[in-house]
């Protein structure tokens, strides 16, 4: 089995691989001040629900944008099951050609999905991935990672708006009956997920002008990928919500 791990600012996301399987996954929070221990007993838990042992794990990979549980979680593996992961960087066997001003600056998250989403689903490609933050990765057909943006997440947007502005409510983050709100919880839904809508469609629109990436694919990912495919179904072609999962297993296996 080989355990894989994308670390994010606000989740981290936990796969076993079976083989070329993806058998379980699970999200788990980030949390700074977590120990090894605190970690290992985490995935000890979830690995006993899969049927699985620390035995069992012949393999570790992670990715991680959050530099402070870097040593916790490579410690953790190393403890539990004796294997020290493999941590994606920029010095990586990606899959593809990273044209980026300063690749040491390129997060591992955005390596990872781009790479997998040009090994899955081919290019050109443009992988969205709607986590902390909402980012663009694009791939040419010849494997070319050119760059793409980076915009604050929509949760993260969301609570920034309820913090600085003291009037206004938490809200569930779901698409509004209508794109006119007439509450206050409707019209911040209204901005908010139609808002971001429009962010995506207006950046893939432009991209897709690139001589580059005519006719590119768009990949999204990403928890909340699925609340803006709500009212605009047609910004992404495929929805893969595990992508960065397979991509670490991916990356994990052309490096071993």
């Amino acid at each position: 089995m080989l355990l894989a791990m994308d670390i994010g600012n606000t989740n981290v996301k936990i796969g076993i691989f079976k083989g070329d399987k993806l058998a379980s996954t699970w999200r788990v929070s980030t949390v700074a001040s977590h120990t090894a221990d605190e970690y290992g007993m985490v995935i000890y838990d979830l690995l006993r629900q899969s049927g699985a042992r620390f035995e069992d794990i012949k393999g570790s990979v992670m990715s991680s944008v959050a530099p402070s549980l870097n040593y916790t979680i490579e410690h953790m593996c190393t403890y539990y099951m004796g294997k020290k992961p493999l941590v994606v960087d920029h010095r990586t066997e990606l899959g593809i050609k990273v044209r980026y001003e300063n690749p040491a600056e390129l997060g591992a998250d955005r390596m990872v999905g781009a790479a997998a989403a040009y090994k899955f689903y081919g290019g050109p490609v443009i992988e969205v991935d709607f986590g902390s933050a909402t980012t663009f990765n694009l791939v040419t057909a010849e494997g070319e990672f050119i760059g793409g943006a980076i915009a604050p997440g929509i949760k993260t947007a969301t609570e920034s708006l309820v913090h600085t502005a003291a009037k206004l409510p938490r809200i569930e983050l779901a698409a509004p009956p209508d794109i006119v709100g007439t509450s206050t919880r409707s019209c911040m839904q209204a901005g908010i997920v139609y808002g971001y809508a429009g962010l995506v469609k207006y950046l893939v629109g432009k991209y897709r002008e690139l001589p580059e990436m005519k006719g590119a694919k768009v990949v999204a990912t990403g928890g909340l990928g699925e609340l803006i495919g709500t009212v605009e179904p047609d910004i992404a072609d495929i929805t893969d919500r595990a992508l960065a999962l397979k991509g670490l297993k991916y990356i994990y296996d052309i490096n071993r």
